[in-house]
C-alpha cells in the first residue's frame, strides 16, 4: 500500500513537472511568434522604403547629372539592402542575419543623407514636386519603420528576459531558444530620419 502512495506521488510530481515544462515551452514559443511578426511589421516598412528610392533617384539624375556617383551609391546601398532585408525575414531568429540588416540600413541611410546634402545645390531640383512627393513619403516611412523597430525591439526584450530568468533558462537551453537580436541603428544621424527641406 505505501509503495503505491509513494508511486502516486512520483507521478503526480512527474505531471507537476511535465506541465510547468510544457507551459514554460508554450509561453517562448508565443513570445518568439509574437517577436517574428513584430519583424515582419519591419520588413513591411523597409520594402515600401527601398521601393521608394529608384524613383527618388530617377527624379534626382535628370537635375544631378554630375553627381553619378552618389546616385550610384544610393542604388548599391539599396541593393544591399534589399538583399540583407530578405535573408533576415527568412530568419528574423538569425542574429548574423539582423546584425547584417542593420549595417546594411545604415549604409543605405548614410548614402541616402550624402544625397539629400547635396541635392541642396540644386534648386530646381528642389522645386521639382516629384522629388518634393517622394521626399515626403521617405520621411513617413521613416518614422514608421521607427515605430516598427521600437515595437520589434520591445518584443525582443520581453523574449529574451523570459527565456533568460530561471527555471525558464533551463527549458530554453533544453529547447535550444536562442537570444533574439534587437534592431538598432548604430550611429546617430541613421536614427533620424533623413531631413528633407524642399
Amino acid at each position: 500500500m505505501a509503495g503505491f502512495i509513494a508511486l502516486g506521488i512520483v507521478l503526480a510530481v512527474l505531471f507537476i513537472l511535465i506541465a510547468f515544462i510544457i507551459g514554460i515551452y508554450n509561453k517562448l514559443v508565443k513570445l518568439r511568434n509574437r517577436f517574428k511578426n513584430a519583424f515582419s511589421q519591419i520588413d513591411v516598412q523597409l520594402k515600401r522604403r527601398h521601393d521608394l528610392i529608384p524613383n527618388l533617384v530617377e527624379t534626382a539624375k535628370g537635375y544631378m547629372k554630375h553627381e553619378q556617383e552618389t546616385l550610384q551609391g544610393v542604388i548599391e546601398a539599396r541593393s544591399h539592402a534589399v538583399d540583407a532585408g530578405k535573408k533576415a525575414a527568412a530568419n528574423p531568429e538569425d542574429a548574423g542575419a539582423i546584425q547584417g540588416l542593420m549595417g546594411a540600413e545604415n549604409m543605405l541611410s548614410g548614402a541616402l543623407g550624402k544625397l539629400f546634402a547635396l541635392s541642396e545645390n540644386y534648386p530646381d531640383l528642389k522645386a521639382n514636386q516629384n522629388m518634393m512627393q517622394l521626399s515626403e513619403e521617405l520621411t513617413s516611412t521613416e518614422n514608421r519603420v521607427a515605430f516598427a523597430r521600437q515595437a520589434f525591439n520591445d518584443s525582443v526584450m520581453i523574449y529574451n528576459t523570459s527565456r533568460e530568468v530561471f527555471p525558464a533558462n533551463i527549458v530554453a537551453n533544453m529547447f535550444n531558444f536562442k537570444e533574439a537580436q534587437l534592431f538598432e541603428l548604430e550611429d546617430d544621424d541613421a536614427k533620424a530620419a533623413p531631413e528633407v527641406s524642399f
